[in-house]
Order: C-alpha cells, then structure tokens, then sequence
C-alpha cells in the first residue's frame, strides 16, 4: 500500500509548573492512502496529542520538541505557518470531540463550511455556499437549503457533528483525522456518524486516523490499529491480529474489559491501579505497575517494539508463550 502519512520519532511536551509532562516520547506510525487507522488508548495516553502535533496545533505551554511528520514527501514539521495552512483543512481536515465548542456560535454552518472552500478552492461566495449546501446534503442532513442558513444551537448534537464532517470534506482531503468523532453521541447516532465515515471515505477515496478509546469504534472502522499507553505505542497491527491475539498486556486487559455476548454474565475483567503520574513516570515499562506479567527486567529499561507477528509490533520483553502459559495455569 503506498505511504500517505508517516511519523518518525515524534515527541510533544508541556511546561508546567512542577516540570516537563512529555505527553508524545518517540511515536512512530504511517497511514496508507486509502487505509484507516485506529489509534487508541485510555484518556491521557497522548493520542489526542498526536493528532493536534500532526497538524501543527499544539499552543504555548504545548511545543513539539522533535520528530518528523511527512505527508507525500513533505516534513510538516519542517514548513512556515502559510505553507501548513494551505495543507491544514484542503490536504489534511480534522474532525475534533466536541462539535458545539467547534463551531463559532455567531456564524451560520453555511458560513463556516463555505469559508474553508473560499480560501483553499478559490471559489466565491456563491460558489462555496452551494458547495455547503451540497455537503450538507451528503453527510445526511435534511433540507439542507434552509439548515445552511441556521447556527450551531439550532441543531441537535448528531447535526452537529455532520456538519463538523461535512466542514472537514468540503475540500475533499486527502487524509481526515477524527479526534473521538462519536463520544458525544447517543449509540443509534454512533452508528450512523460510523457508516457515513465509512460510505464517504469510499466515495472521496480517503484514508481515516481515527482517535478513540471505543474498541468498538476501531472494529467497526479500521483495517490497522496503534494501541498508546503513556505517551508511548505499546503496540501495533493488523486490527483482526490485535482483538484476537493481543501481544501487549495492556491490550490484552482492555480487550478483556468488554463485556461480551459469547460469554456468560459476571464482574468485568478490570486493570488494576492507575495511569502513572505523567511527571513521575515509572522506571522502565511504564505499564509495568499494572502488569499480572511484570518481571524484575520490565522496571530496569523502557523495552523497544518488536515483532511479534506479520505486521504486528509491541513493547513488552516477556514472551508471549510464557505469558498464555501463567493464564493457562
């Protein structure tokens, strides 16, 4: 599959008060055209921070400190503000989590979807508002003549959030990232926001970053996934790979923790502790606190991602053999 998107070595941090919190240590991953990736992990496990690093919108106390992310041959990191705004919104679009504190609440949705085609599509005003009329109507919206001309608050959350999709495909990206796209969303208008994504990714020819922590999300949307605990990958492959035979116990535990329809009812498995202090970080495997298979190695040094599989990598240095030998047991 041919490289749209890649990552090497990314690293984000955040001066505060107490000291440094290092919310992105050395991320690597690529996204193909075409290809959807998921991205997942618990809140604070920096996936939302990959994402805004990406599209060059971290803001003071926020910097990335180093790392290269190149899309089509370019280092994103590497170009002035004008050059990143004609790529941000036109090449690459962000969906963000919350829609009503996306949208201006002073301009119509017309208004702030035609305003991107204005400026990347060099198109008039009328122009862009019929393309805003028309992209209201692919994301599902009905009468989208006269919603057009409504604001924020006049729509329901599950309008918002189509619009919030139709204002990031109205210049038909190449790549669209969608930060937690249905967390604010009851499940019926889940499913529906997932199969729009779906149909219009084929439709545009796009690929997908989608940001969550809804494994559900990431079976029903994704062909790879990259699973991130504390700013690091812990593990990475082919999505059928990662929910069948997960290589990292953190993958393994959140997997365990959905309830299942094939199983008999009983207490949800729980990963015991907590998410580390990200300013007083474990020594060694971050994880390893929380981990049934920690060994005294896992705390001397952070382990590198290895194969574990065709395609799939993970941070962990205990064998996978041993580790389904002590379940067994």
């Amino acid at each position: 599959m041919e490289e749209l998107l890649r990552v090497e070595d990314l690293h984000t941090e955040f001066a505060t008060e107490d000291g440094v919190v290092h919310a992105v240590c050395g991320v690597d991953f690529t996204v193909g055209r075409g290809e959807t990736l998921g991205i997942v992990g618990e809140s604070g496990c920096g996936k939302s921070v990959t994402s805004l690093s990406i599209m060059r919108l971290v803001s003071p106390p926020g910097r990335i400190a180093s790392g290269h992310v190149w899309f089509e041959g370019k280092d994103l990191l590497a170009l002035s503000e004008p050059e990143m705004r004609k790529i941000r919104g036109n090449d690459i679009s962000m969906i963000f989590q919350e829609p009503m504190t996306s949208l201006n609440p002073v301009y119509t949705v017309g208004d702030q979807i035609a305003e991107a085609v204005v400026l990347h599509q060099h198109k008039s005003k009328a122009e862009a508002w019929e393309v805003a009329t028309e992209m209201l109507r692919k994301v599902g919206i009905p009468l989208p003549e006269r919603r057009v001309h409504e604001y924020p608050h006049q729509l329901s959350g599950g309008m918002r959030q189509r619009v919030m999709i139709a204002m990031a495909l109205s210049c038909n990206p190449k790549l669209l990232v969608a930060d937690e796209p249905t967390t604010a969303l009851d499940v019926t208008i889940q499913a529906q926001i997932l199969e729009l994504m779906k149909a219009l990714k084929r439709e545009f020819n796009m690929s997908i970053m989608i940001i969550t922590h809804d494994l559900g999300v990431v079976a029903e949307m994704a062909e790879r996934v990259v699973v991130m605990y504390a700013g690091r990958i812990v593990e990475e492959g082919p999505v059928d790979d990662i929910f069948t035979r997960p290589a990292h116990p953190y993958t393994e535990g959140l997997l365990r923790s959905i309830p299942r329809l094939d199983q008999p009812a009983g207490r949800l498995h729980v990963i015991e502790g907590m998410v580390p202090n990200p300013l007083r970080m474990p020594p060694g495997c971050a994880f390893h606190p929380r981990c049934p298979y920690a060994r005294e190695a896992c705390t001397q040094a952070i382990p590198p991602l290895v194969e574990f599989g065709p395609g799939v990598r993970a941070r962990c240095i205990v064998p996978l053999a041993e580790r389904r030998q002590e379940v067994a047991s």
